[in-house]
């Protein structure tokens, strides 16, 4: 059986190939290390990067979701702040009524015009709560592009739009909340009956049993109103905790496929280091000076 013939230049372009070899890996073991991350670039780990961009994106849908619950709180705590002090508001002209009521047609027409007045107050404040913005826009309006969901007169000026923030997969919740289901719709509104109670305050006190009626029933929308606001905000706030809670829990699993284990990096460095140590010192071996050397 022939042998193959070994020459001095075969044996330094195997040594030296080697020898790349070596300071190629404790190159890469010196970046991992630098970086923190096992992974950098696609070539590092197929499989790997496939699951790190797809961990990635899940995240920044998550991300998504959570930024949309922000946003959705900031108009429900819009709502949940302008119901309230409308429900105040009601409760006042309810006090206001129940006085006008006690004193009734014997009464001096100067009290029923001082408590006619701050009824008018009353429905300027209520017009205020119910053109209440949120980044500019009207959070009683619906979908509308105005400045304003009622006008001076308290006809509803918005649109039947609704304004839905997405907060999961296959969630979505309205943000804004339906003017007529809390201020009531036409000539029923809560602005025309604080008017009708200021004029029969004025000119008619024995109607004012009635408008007493209406002031409960305005009061009962505002408080379903808020239940609903209540509730939507709870659902939000829910959903935007799951969010950011299945966010930690994906940065914990890109840790794990991207970042390096570190005192096992650095053992690796210290042996990888040693092994090209020894490896330098068995290529100077190796490679001894030829007869050519001598020849020159």
């Amino acid at each position: 059986m022939p042998g193959f013939r070994v020459t001095e230049r075969s044996v330094a372009t195997n040594t030296l190939a080697n020898l790349q070899l070596n300071l190629q890996k404790n190159q890469d073991l010196q970046n991992q290390l630098s970086s923190g991350k096992q992974i950098t670039k696609a070539s590092d780990s197929p499989g790997g990067a496939v699951i790190a961009m797809q961990t990635r994106s899940d995240m920044a849908t998550l991300n998504q979701y959570s930024r949309n619950g922000d946003d959705g709180m900031g108009w429900l705590n819009q709502a949940d702040t302008a119901l309230t002090s409308a429900s105040t508001q009601l409760n006042r002209a309810r006090e206001l009524v129940l006085t006008g009521l006690s004193s009734g047609s014997a009464g001096s027409s100067q009290a029923r015009e001082a408590i006619a007045l701050e009824v008018d107050n009353l429905r300027g404040s209520m017009l205020d709560l119910a053109n209440t913005q949120y980044l500019d826009r009207p959070i009683f309006g619906g979908t509308t592009s105005g400045d304003i969901a009622f006008d001076t007169n308290g006809n509803y000026v918005g649109d039947t739009g609704s304004v839905n923030r997405t907060i999961g997969a296959n969630a979505s919740v309205r943000v804004d909340t339906d003017a007529s289901s809390v201020f009531g719709s036409g000539t029923g509104n809560v602005f025309n009956t604080l008017q009708k109670i200021a004029d029969d305050l004025r000119n008619n006190p024995a109607a004012l049993q009635d408008d007493l009626a209406d002031i409960d029933t305005a009061q009962k929308r505002v408080q379903t109103g808020l239940s609903g606001v209540g509730s939507r905000y709870n659902q939000v706030s829910q959903m935007q905790q799951a969010a950011d809670n299945r966010v930690l829990d994906l940065r914990t699993q890109l840790s794990d496929v991207e970042d390096i284990d570190l005192p096992k990096t650095i053992t690796e460095l210290s042996l990888q280091q040693t092994a090209y140590q020894a490896a330098l010192a068995a290529t100077a071996k190796v490679i001894q000076p030829s007869l050519v050397d001598f020849l020159r």
